[in-house]
């Protein structure tokens, strides 16, 4: 079943009564409130922008994830890093990686990362929920990715190389820096030989649920406690807790 979404209102309907490859809802916007609402669920927006008026909602029932303690890293990978031909960075180029993914599948059939997407991330980075991943040769950005962070885990949204193996290399950098924080996963959305071969496996949404309400920073209202903190002040969960660190930096990025 696939419900259509109420223009008044950012919530979503039961995602588990979707269809098979995951659709359950169309309409709505691609506001920051929506899509940080949306992820907190497991839920993402994937909908091909030349023929699709309206975001279409995704929440398959089977999560490909990779653990960052999984990451599977190749013999010719640890060559590669071990010859230090690249740079990674963190949040140096978002505008750069997310044109880089535009670029990289913009003439392909059903191509979804279009201006609007394009916008909508670039707010959430600049409210401190989308990260990026560079990798350079020199002062040249030649991969990278980028997704949203929510909790303890992070949604991988899109990947690029201009190089061999630059999106790999991003990657694995990104499981390390996160299995150092203490993080959960990070959620390939769906499945590849590319992640597979990487440490990737297939998780329940039930699962995939647990593990994402288990973040490091517990706060009932998302939105407001994220931007709060991220302006020096302070935050008591409900649990009594009061939270008065920078956040989500010190967990992740």
């Amino acid at each position: 079943m696939v419900f259509r979404l109420d223009p008044d209102s950012i919530e979503f309907p039961d995602p588990t009564e979707g269809d098979e490859d995951g659709l359950f809802a169309v309409g709505g916007d691609l506001s920051p409130e929506r899509l940080l609402l949306a992820y907190s669920l497991g839920i993402f927006p994937w909908f091909s922008f030349k023929d699709k008026e309206e975001p279409w909602w995704y929440c398959p029932m089977l999560r490909f994830v990779i653990f960052p303690d999984e990451i599977h890293i190749s013999h010719s990978m640890r060559n590669l890093m071990n010859k230090e031909l690249y740079r990674v960075t963190f949040n140096k180029d978002f505008k750069g990686v997310i044109e880089g993914c535009s670029e990289s599948r913009i003439e392909h059939k059903g191509a979804w990362l279009g201006p609007d997407m394009i916008e909508a991330y670039t707010r959430l980075h600049e409210m401190g929920f989308a990260t990026s991943v560079e990798v350079w040769k020199g002062e040249e950005l030649v991969g990278g990715l980028y997704g949203v962070t929510v909790g303890a885990a992070f949604c991988g949204e899109s990947m690029f190389s201009r190089v061999p193996d630059a999106s790999k290399l991003a990657l694995i950098h990104l499981a390390q820096k996160m299995e150092a924080s203490g993080a959960s996963m990070i959620d390939c959305q769906f499945e590849t030989p590319h992640l597979k071969s990487m440490g990737g496996r297939q998780i329940t949404y039930f699962e995939y649920l647990r593990l994402l309400r288990k973040p490091l920073w517990l706060f009932s209202n998302l939105v407001e406690s994220f931007r709060m903190l991220r302006e020096g002040g302070s935050y008591t969960h409900k649990d009594g807790h009061n939270y008065n660190e920078t956040a989500p930096d010190k967990v992740l990025f």
